[in-house]
């Protein structure tokens, strides 16, 4: 399963949470907002059909931003940040994910 499935499973686990994600690819930043199951970038366009991978294989996970949902740019509400890829990944592992 790739990380974006995951992540993804991991909100439809968690409702309650949104995770934002700082990724790299090919030397771009993009920021990459994952609830209730669903990807969309928050600074390029998001393809319709959300079988269309947001975050690509290639991508590198620079950090990641546990945040209470309902999400408000203006004033979010941290949970936890600047996750590495490493550790959540492990969390995941944990969780079954």
């Amino acid at each position: 399963m790739t990380p974006e499935k995951r992540l993804e499973q991991y909100t439809l686990r968690y409702p309650q949470e949104v995770l934002l994600l700082d990724v790299e690819l090919e030397g771009e930043a993009d920021q990459i907002l994952i609830f209730k199951g669903f990807s969309s970038s928050l600074m390029n366009p998001t393809a319709y059909d959300p079988d269309v991978p947001v975050l690509a294989e290639e991508a590198k996970i620079l950090s990641i931003d546990r945040a209470s949902s309902p999400y408000n740019p203006d004033n979010p509400q941290y949970i936890e940040q600047n996750i590495s890829w490493d550790t959540m990944e492990n969390r995941l592992t944990e969780l079954g994910l």
